[in-house]
């Protein structure tokens, strides 16, 4: 029996060393150098190409995330939910931005500690609000994507336990008093 649990446990660890978090890197341009070897029309110049990559704006990367957000508008609540059949407010983030290549922590206080941290003031679409919902615990439990800035007032998209994944105000009074932080992960 101590064999077989011992086996488990090395099968487990060998797996689990293979996990690779992915990062994205965009250039503008590449340059190919190509040399021609042993050809007789070969005039000793060597021949470059450059080729255009697309190149994704932090903007458009943004945008695109918060598109994918505003698409699970209505969906319910359900604590640990990743679905449209159900999503918590961590679970939302977690599903937008790792459809766009971007990999975030699945709990809101880890995912608090990502990226850099900004004033409210700084704040533009596709950053990270960051609340403390429980009177008991004072600890990030709740995160929204800003979605849009129309003059002073800032509106996320976030899973609320009560209506589903909404849009809301910052300057709610509830959403007002329970911020923490922003943060700017693109």
């Amino acid at each position: 029996m101590m064999n077989k649990i011992l086996m488990v446990a090395l099968c487990l660890s060998i797996v689990s060393c293979g996990a690779v978090k992915k990062k994205t890197a965009y250039a503008s341009q590449r340059k190919i150098t190509v040399e021609v070897v042993d050809n007789p029309n070969y005039n000793e110049e060597e021949v470059s190409v450059e080729e255009p990559i697309e190149e994704t704006t932090t903007l458009e990367k943004s945008e695109d995330i918060i598109d994918t957000a505003l698409s699970y508008s209505g969906v319910r609540y359900k604590y640990g939910g990743t679905t449209r059949k159900g999503i918590d407010c961590s679970g939302l983030l977690y599903i937008s931005f790792m459809e766009h290549d971007i990999y975030l922590p699945r709990i809101s206080f880890y995912m608090a500690h990502e990226g850099k941290r900004i004033d409210l003031e700084e704040v533009t679409k596709g950053d990270l609000l960051f609340f403390t919902t429980s009177k008991r615990r004072k600890r990030i439990n709740h995160v929204g994507l800003v979605v849009a800035i129309e003059g002073e007032e800032i509106k996320f998209i976030h899973a609320t336990t009560s209506r589903g994944v909404i849009v809301s105000s910052l300057r709610e009074g509830y959403w007002n008093y329970a911020f923490v932080k922003a943060t700017r992960i693109l």
